[in-house]
């Protein structure tokens, strides 16, 4: 394990929180969201020592997300690996202590590798666009390269996911160069990331009462939108039975396919802000 692990300059605390905070929800039998502030981590698998983190959550929650497993699986449960749908800071918020803790594999992206090996710093957030004081607040979040060292690797090329069988990794991008879904086809399973949410993630109010809407990507921290359009199109085109989202609760069945149409057809007033310094 690394010990040069470190954090950006502008690793800090979030003091963002929702009504759902501390809560977690079975969506399937080998799938827990749980919620930490504002975003949802998943724990896949259903025995102590095979298991899988899908994201590590906001700044400082590290002591939670473990507790959070071990409250599931048992006293020094063990995961195999962590998968992180990308790096931006409320999906890696915990990510070394983690790795300090337990001494795990992370994988991402190929392409999402450079803001994790402290190589690139993601763009700023665009406070500019519309939709809420989140995105108005969205200056202060941690922007900066994180360096995880040879702790992180890309993930498998043919598309498996390192421990999760009969998952696979789809790359979805425009909310950041290499972002992933992770699905099953086997029964409709779709881990989402960021690709689209089912809160509007702009609205402090709706942010912190988890108001359930299908919404695209976070739009403060989105910088290609016409990737982002056809990543939503591709997972929709999954016809996916369940949706477990890095924001917002977990949508399934027709409420799932009707909102996820909706969202295609209309993604420009749905998804897209009404300016911002990211859209084309």
């Amino acid at each position: 394990m690394d010990k040069d692990l470190h954090y950006g300059d502008d690793y800090k605390f979030i003091p963002a929180t929702s009504v759902g905070s501390g809560i977690g929800v079975e969506v399937r039998p080998d799938l827990y969201q749980y919620t930490i502030q504002i975003v949802n981590i998943v724990l896949y698998g259903q025995n102590a020592n095979e298991f899988v983190l899908i994201d590590a959550g906001m700044p400082k929650s590290a002591e939670e997300i473990i507790a959070v497993a071990e409250n599931r699986f048992g006293a020094n449960a063990l995961p195999k690996a962590i998968i992180l749908t990308h790096g931006h800071f409320d999906h890696v918020g915990a990510i070394i202590e983690l790795i300090k803790h337990w001494n795990v594999p992370v994988y991402v992206h190929s392409l999402e590798l450079p803001y994790v090996t402290g190589e690139q710093n993601y763009p700023q957030p665009d406070s500019t666009v519309n939709g809420g004081l989140i995105a108005k607040m969205s200056p202060i979040f941690p922007h900066e390269s994180i360096q995880l060292g040879s702790n992180v690797s890309a993930l498998p090329s043919d598309g498996s996911v390192p421990h999760m069988p009969g998952f696979h990794w789809i790359h979805t991008p425009g909310h950041s160069p290499g972002h992933i879904s992770l699905f099953r086809s086997e029964d409709g399973a779709l881990i989402v990331g960021d690709a689209f949410v089912t809160v509007k993630q702009e609205s402090l109010y709706k942010v912190l009462t988890q108001t359930k809407e299908i919404s695209g990507p976070p739009r403060y921290l989105t910088t290609d939108w016409q990737a982002a359009y056809e990543s939503v199109k591709k997972l929709k085109e999954l016809r996916p039975s369940v949706a477990i989202t890095g924001h917002g609760l977990a949508m399934e069945g027709e409420e799932l396919t009707e909102n996820l149409q909706n969202l295609v057809d209309d993604f420009d007033q749905i998804a897209l802000p009404n300016h911002g310094k990211y859209l084309n």
